[in-house]
This record gives C-alpha cells, sequence and structure tokens, in this order.
C-alpha cells in the first residue's frame, strides 16, 4: 500500500503552520515595535484582535461552503493566496499612516511624536483602520485553512485515522506558534517589523506551488495505488452490503467529477438546513466556547510575559518563555489524536465514542491555567509551563471536535459544517479578545483599586481570564454531551 495520505497530511500541517506564522506576526511585534510606533493602547490592541475574530467568524460562515463549492485544490489555493496576501500588506501601514497625518512626513517621525497629544491620537486612530484592513484581509483567507483541510483529511483518511491525521496537521498551529517567538522578533528587531510580515507572509505563496503539483482526490491521483484507496474507502466498503472493488472507486464518473461536486451515493444539505441538527449546534457550542481561549493565549501570551516579567518577545527570556509554552503544547498535543485512536483499535470503542471520551479528559488539562497567576510570584516559568499544558489541552480537544463532523456528516457537507463551526469560534474569541483589551487597560488604569483574589491592578485581569480559560471546555464538553448524547449520524 502507498502512503501518499500522509504527504498530503504534511501539506496540511505546513500549511497551519504558515497560518499560525502569519497570525503571530503582531502579537509578537505589537507590545515592543508597533505599540510605541503607532501610541496603542491595549484597548486599541484588543479592538485589533477582536475585530480580526469578527472578520474571521464571518469569514468562516461561508468559506466551508466556499471550499465544498470550489472544491479543496482550488479553495485552498485561493484562501491561502489571500491571506498571504493580507499578511504582506501590514508593511504598508506604517507608510499609509503618513499619507493621513500631515503633521508626519516619514514613518520615524511617528515615534517621536508626544504621546498623549492630539496627533499622537490621530496616529493610534489612523493606524488602528489601516491595520484592521490588513487583518481582514488575512482573516478572509485565513478562514478557509480549516475548512479546506478537514475537508482534505476526510477525502483522504477512514474515520479511525482521521483523529489523528487532524491531530497531525493541528500541531502546525502549535510548531507556528513555537517557531514564531525564534523567528519574528530576530526579525522585527534587526530589518524591522514591517519585513517581518513580508517575509512571513511569502511561506505561503511557497506552498501555493506544492499544493498545485500535489494534491489530486485519491481516486485521480496517479500517487494512490489500488490498496491505499481501498483503504482510504473502507468505511464506504464496510457501509455496502455488496462490498465495492478498488477499480470501481477509480470509475471514470467518480473520479472525473467535477471537484466540488458530491459523489454520486450521497446529497449535499442545503446550507440553512445544516442549522436545523443537534449535532450541528453540538459542534458550534464546543467551537464558540473553546477556540476564543486558544486565541487569548495565542493573541496575548507575549505582552503578558512582558507586561509580568518584563520579558520582551525580543529578549533570551521572553523567547524562552515563548518557546517553552509551545514545545509543552506541541509534543503533549500530538497525543490528543492518537488517544481515541487507541480507545477505538484496542477497546473496540465507537469512534464518536472514543472522540467524546477523550475530549472529556483533555476538557480536565485547562484547569491548570487557574495556577499560573498564583505561582507567578515564584518563577515565569510556571506559567509558562502552566499555560503550554492548557494549550496542549486545547489543540487536542480541538483535534477530536473537528473530527467529530467527519463523524455525523457526509463529506459533502464537512466543510460547510466546519465553517460553521468556526464562525462561532471566532465570535466566541471576538468576545475574549475585547473584554481582555478594556479589561487589561481599565485594571492598570485603577491600580490598587482593582482586585480580585488576592491580585491587584492588571495582574488581576490576568487572573480573571485565567479563571475563564481554565473551566470553558468542561462547560462546553457537558453541553456538547446534553444535545448528543450518542451517536447519531446525519442523512441528506
Amino acid at each position: 500500500m502507498t502512503n501518499w495520505r500522509w504527504w498530503i497530511c504534511s501539506l496540511l500541517f505546513v500549511a497551519t503552520t504558515v497560518n499560525y506564522l502569519d497570525r503571530q506576526v503582531l502579537s509578537l511585534t505589537y507590545k515592543e515595535f508597533i505599540a510605541p510606533e503607532f501610541h496603542w493602547t491595549d484597548a486599541d490592541y484588543g479592538t485589533i484582535t477582536s475585530l480580526f475574530s469578527i472578520f474571521y467568524a464571518i469569514a468562516c460562515l461561508f468559506a466551508g461552503k466556499f471550499v465544498d463549492w470550489m472544491g479543496t485544490k482550488k479553495g485552498y489555493l485561493i484562501a491561502i493566496g489571500v491571506w498571504s496576501l493580507g499578511a504582506v500588506m501590514h508593511a504598508g501601514c506604517g507608510i499609509a499612516t503618513t499619507w493621513f497625518v500631515p503633521e508626519v512626513d516619514s514613518v520615524a517621525a511617528l515615534r517621536a511624536v508626544e504621546a498623549g497629544s492630539n496627533v499622537a491620537l490621530t496616529i493610534s486612530t489612523v493606524s488602528v483602520y489601516l491595520f484592521l484592513l490588513c487583518r481582514g484581509i488575512l482573516a478572509l483567507g485565513e478562514s478557509g485553512n480549516f475548512p479546506a483541510a478537514i475537508k482534505t483529511t476526510a477525502e483522504y483518511f477512514p474515520k479511525k485515522d482521521r483523529a489523528f491525521a487532524t491531530s497531525i496537521f493541528n500541531a502546525g498551529a502549535s510548531v507556528g506558534a513555537l517557531a514564531a517567538p525564534l523567528l519574528i522578533p530576530p526579525l522585527a528587531k534587526n530589518f524591522g517589523w514591517e519585513m517581518a510580515f513580508i517575509i512571513i507572509g511569502a511561506l505561503g505563496f511557497l506552498w501555493m506551488f506544492f499544493w498545485q503539483f500535489m494534491y489530486d482526490k485519491p481516486e485521480k491521483s496517479k500517487h494512490v495505488n489500488e490498496a491505499e484507496l481501498m483503504y482510504i474507502h473502507q468505511d464506504d466498503v464496510a457501509s455496502e452490503e455488496d462490498a465495492p472493488s478498488s477499480a470501481s472507486l477509480r470509475d471514470p464518473v467518480r473520479a472525473n467529477a467535477p471537484e466540488g461536486a458530491p459523489s454520486s451515493d450521497e446529497k449535499s444539505i442545503p446550507f440553512i438546513q445544516c442549522f436545523r441538527y443537534k449535532q450541528t449546534w453540538s459542534f458550534i457550542v464546543g467551537k464558540f466556547l473553546t477556540d476564543g481561549v486558544w486565541w487569548f493565549f495565542l493573541f496575548w501570551a507575549p505582552a503578558y510575559f512582558q507586561d509580568q516579567f518584563n520579558a520582551p518577545a525580543s529578549s533570551p527570556l521572553g523567547q524562552g518563555l515563548i518557546f517553552t509554552l509551545y514545545a509543552i503544547v506541541t509534543v503533549i498535543s500530538l497525543f490528543g489524536g492518537y488517544l481515541p485512536k487507541l480507545f477505538v483499535e484496542k477497546k473496540g470503542m465507537h469512534p464518536y465514542n472514543g472522540r467524546m471520551l477523550a475530549m472529556l479528559i483533555f476538557a480536565f488539562f485547562p484547569l491548570v491555567a487557574l495556577a499560573a497567576q498564583p505561582l507567578g510570584a515564584y518563577s515565569p516559568w510556571w506559567p509558562a509551563i502552566l499555560i503550554g499544558i492548557a494549550g496542549a489541552g486545547h489543540q487536542a480537544w480541538s483535534a477530536n471536535i473537528f473530527s467529530t463532523v467527519g463523524d455525523m456528516f457526509p463529506k459533502s457537507t464537512i466543510a460547510s459544517i466546519t465553517g460553521i463551526g468556526a464562525m462561532a469560534g471566532g465570535i466566541g474569541s471576538m468576545i475574549i479578545q475585547k473584554v481582555a483589551g478594556n479589561l487589561f487597560t481599565y485594571a492598570e488604569g485603577q491600580g490598587a483599586a482593582f482586585h480580585f483574589m488576592g491580585f491587584e491592578g492588571k495582574p488581576a485581569g490576568y487572573f480573571i481570564m485565567f479563571c475563564f480559560c481554565g473551566l470553558a471546555y468542561l462547560v462546553g464538553w457537558i453541553i456538547m454531551k446534553a444535545l448528543v448524547p450518542k451517536y447519531k449520524p446525519v442523512e441528506a
């Protein structure tokens, strides 16, 4: 049997890595490089990250349907092309700001403006809108990543392997976040923050070349032999009374159908009808309550380490803390896809039941974030380690919640349902980012007058956010289980 499916999975991994590298450039340059130049506050940054989340959420609502319509190959190419363009465009925000602020005649003059002056306020306002434009384009393209990747996984892997394959490509989020502190701050420090956006953004255009020449539907791919094709379609074979031969899986009608069209033996569920199923709402709730937690750690961890421990992202300590955090996420999260596979193969559980049990186990991991702020009084390494464990829990949870879509919905509708769930996750993230930005600015201004469980000022604000992050997954799992207490596939 050939193993071309794993080469395709590796492409999904690289795309997700690039996706998160592009998303991380702003968070790793915000506090040290961008905020002083554009006179931003945490509230400004919170506005940008929250609106990015809602842009992403709205785009996700349509991205899944777009990928189902265009097909995996074209849909993915368009998605990564758009987000790479948006990433590179961030580099022009400084020059563009000078066009709208007549009081400054160069990018260097932006930083020299007196803090708190009317000109500084104008600079911050104009630059926020320009960054929002770029973030909107970035969000539009990035919204297609997970619908396309999940659809590809459903095309190339049987159900029992999908969570493991998803955990591998989803680890790209952790690897991207892991590589980011080693790549981005040095680029920004030595060549300017603009070059960080340009160099990282250009990686997506390179990926497009490989996708164009490596991906085809398994029925059409010259790299997939008959044994691998039968393995990929084992669920279809098992569900039919008369098992089809490998030749029938490659029949001209099936192999040469338009890429975005459903196969002849399944119907696509109309988009609006998707919201009639409890299975859809279970996925929505799980994503809404938990995606924002991951994005909070992604967007705010560098600022947290600088605020609390005076460890900028470009400093050895700052790089070490962020690297440690995401190293823990990367290593532990890979087990997230293997655990349900273990339950299925060794314990004989149904794939969906094995996934839900695994998700319950991983829902307990984020609880350690409750201790991050108290233990931070002893060493900054404690928050890095504990947030890393919480993040690993999220990534393991994420690999499994994505796979529940493939368990219960026909392949022709997987990208649409994934997009709906990603929209819900984006809305949840928007709320968390906006609340966090305003909370931190308010807490910092109030100082000792603002306190929570023994902490004062901004540290109290961080502790409040960590408490929510720690509890979100257990609440999400309970609601999901209440909506879909046992496996029930959706039929078109």
